[in-house]
């Protein structure tokens, strides 16, 4: 059994990284990696999913299986994965435009069917991939080179729309307070349902208002007198933007994951790959559905 171990240096002088000098990736994978690390997931047990942008490059550098699929449809991939063995523990990691931009109506379908997997969302507030236009995310009046007047959209706010969709697990970190945030990974991969990590990173290429500086003097820890259970309250505090919370905003224990709930499972507790597949009835599927 291999793990993800905590000093990789090696393995990290290994991986040429395609990311920038100062780039929050480097911390939020290294906090990911300890996360698993102390958790004891073997890597085989592992599946990293993402989509397409520099935060979709972290499952190359990362132990464990990986699939890399289009811009915005890594969910619907880490659906599949987990559907067809839920003893697997899945992990997507893309970046804000991947997520709640183009991969947007997926994000949704994700916290309407409870899959049992964790989702990172990089968040720098930017397209970092691809030059530095405005991101779902991106703060009203930020100039990019797209966005030459500033950007006119109200920003994208994935935490009310996820607590307001009752979701099962809705947190944000900074990957800069290191301790809060590894231990809410931790958290957010061992929960029975979709989690939801949004994670502030910064871009030092492309986004020079949102920087490291800026995350830390604007980002707050919720306290123990935030009921992660009340859902009103963890609305209210998404809703804030003087300073963003950081922390577990919402959490629910005993709603049925996808897999629970669905009819493949409910006489047969076998993962869907091991089974034989009916030839038999998959022609007379085929056949009825030409049929209408």
């Amino acid at each position: 059994m291999e793990i993800n171990k905590i000093d990789e240096n090696s393995y990290d002088m290994a991986c040429e990284k395609a990311w920038c000098p100062g780039c929050g990736h480097f911390t939020a994978q290294k906090l990911l990696r300890q996360a698993l690390a102390e958790l004891k997931i073997p890597n085989e047990q592992l599946v990293f999913v993402s989509g397409i942008g520099q935060a979709a490059k972290l499952p190359q550098y990362t132990k464990g299986h990986m699939f890399n699929g289009l811009h915005g449809r890594a969910l619907p991939a880490a659906m599949a994965i987990k559907a067809c063995n839920p003893k697997l523990t899945v992990i997507v990691n893309s970046g804000d435009g991947c997520s709640y931009g183009e991969g947007g109506n997926h994000f949704l379908a994700q916290i309407a069917r409870n899959v049992n997997i964790t989702q990172m969302v990089h968040n720098n507030m930017i397209y970092g991939l691809t030059k530095g236009q405005a991101s779902p995310t991106s703060l009203k009046g930020m100039k990019t080179p797209v966005q030459v007047s500033g950007v006119t959209n109200e920003p994208f706010n994935p935490l009310a729309v996820a607590i307001a969709m009752g979701a099962t697990f809705i947190a944000r970190i900074f990957a800069g307070n290191k301790t809060q945030a590894r231990e809410i990974i931790k958290q957010a991969i061992q929960h029975k349902g979709y989690a939801l990590v949004d994670t502030l990173v910064q871009c030092v290429s492309m986004n020079k208002l949102n920087t490291f500086k800026w995350y830390k003097e604007n980002t707050y820890e919720l306290d123990e007198s935030h009921d992660i259970h009340d859902q009103k309250a963890a609305f209210a505090k998404a809703l804030e933007t003087g300073k963003y919370p950081t922390g577990i905003f919402y959490k629910v224990e005993d709603r049925p994951t996808f897999s629970e709930a669905s009819v493949a499972y409910k006489t047969d507790k076998s993962p869907l790959y091991t089974r034989n597949l009916d030839m038999n009835k998959l022609e007379k599927l085929i056949i009825s559905k030409r049929k209408r």
